[in-house]
């Protein structure tokens, strides 16, 4: 299959990088022996490596997420890679793996974020060097598809990855102030607030209301991302062990029956009855009208968790939606259902 590329160039130019060699991917390291690892915070001069471990990216949104880094202060970085398509992806697996592995390798590279989402992840995660990552520790975000990439470095190399927005997304201002919050200022202890609905949009549709589905408080360690991503990950080396965790999920465009099923899996598998709470973004696109023959999102959510008597609630500010807050995947946090509070109880950047 031939291939064309249109090749867009940083207006940050790195220089001759000195890239560390792939020696393969580190699947023998396991959580029990890993320490976590928090990479450094980022600060404004940084140069953010942007990659496409997914689907491609249009030359016109990469060029808007560059201007927009470059007005928070970011130098940025890319590579050709990053640009074209190989049917859906944004190129073959084995080049998409080598470029997350060169971001990681690259000193001169402070923090990788994602440009985009979209499936592809998955199919990466067994290229990866993750002994490479563990010795190169950085800052690496996003969030949809980006799930299955976030939670895998940090199982295999106890790296804290973000949960957050990524490259198309990162000109909201509520996504980009938790941001700066949780990835360059560092706070011991960073309450996150939900961001204020006033569109009329948001105020009318039900997939944006906001409930406590099981009333209590709780801590955990963060962990979780896309509904449909988490799924995806059991059975594999990559599958989430919910024990004692806080557990966070969204979704987009998955009709209220798939949402009822991927929940039913995570419930009959053998750790999430373990976990301690459920906090639960916007679910955007997944609702139906209520019919006699069908049941509402919120009828599956509540069915489906308010048995498990752990705190849990909807409708926190993230999700694919506009506010994006930024989520640590493994850094101890708070959880207050009933006031629909989180609290991260560490700073996640070192």
């Amino acid at each position: 299959m031939s291939k064309r590329r249109t090749f867009l160039k940083s207006a940050t130019v790195l220089g001759a990088a000195t890239l560390f060699p792939n020696t393969g991917w580190g699947n023998e390291l396991t959580p029990s022996t890993l320490s976590r690892i928090k990479p450094k915070k980022l600060k404004k001069g940084d140069t953010i490596g942007l990659v496409a471990p997914g689907y491609a990216i249009k030359p016109e949104v990469l060029e808007k997420a560059l201007a927009t880094l470059k007005e928070m202060g970011f130098k940025t970085y890319h590579t050709e890679r990053l640009i074209g398509n190989y049917g859906y992806f944004s190129n073959t697996d084995k080049e998409r793996a080598k470029d997350v592995n060169e971001m990681f390798a690259n000193p001169h590279i402070d923090g990788i974020l994602c440009a985009r989402g979209g499936y592809g992840c998955t199919r990466i995660l067994d290229q990866l060097d993750y002994k490479s990552i563990k010795k190169n520790p950085k800052v690496l975000i996003g969030f949809s598809d980006i799930t299955a990439l976030i939670q895998a470095v940090y199982k295999e190399t106890g790296l804290v990855c973000f949960h957050g927005p990524v490259g198309s997304t990162i000109d909201d201002a509520y996504s980009q102030k938790y941001f700066k919050k949780v990835l360059m200022k560092g706070k011991d202890s960073q309450k996150i607030k939900n961001a204020k609905l006033t569109d009329p949009e948001f105020l009318e549709n039900p997939e944006y209301d906001r409930y406590t589905i099981t009333p209590g408080s709780c801590e955990g360690e963060l962990a979780g991302g896309s509904l449909t991503l988490v799924n995806a990950l059991i059975g594999t080396p990559h599958e989430i062990d919910f024990t004692d965790k806080l557990v966070f999920l969204e979704d987009v465009e998955e009709a209220p029956y798939r949402i009822d099923r991927m929940l039913t899996q995570l419930i009959e598998g053998p750790t999430f009855k373990n976990a301690r709470g459920v906090v639960f973004g916007v679910c955007k696109g997944c609702n139906r009208g209520k019919k006699e023959d069908n049941f509402t999102l919120k009828e599956v959510i509540i069915d489906r968790i308010a048995s498990l008597g752990m705190p849990a609630a909807y409708g926190m500010s993230f999700g694919h939606v506009p506010n994006n807050f930024t989520l640590p995947v493994g850094v101890q946090a708070a959880f207050n259902a009933d006031e629909m509070s989180l609290e991260l109880l560490e700073a996640a950047v070192s």
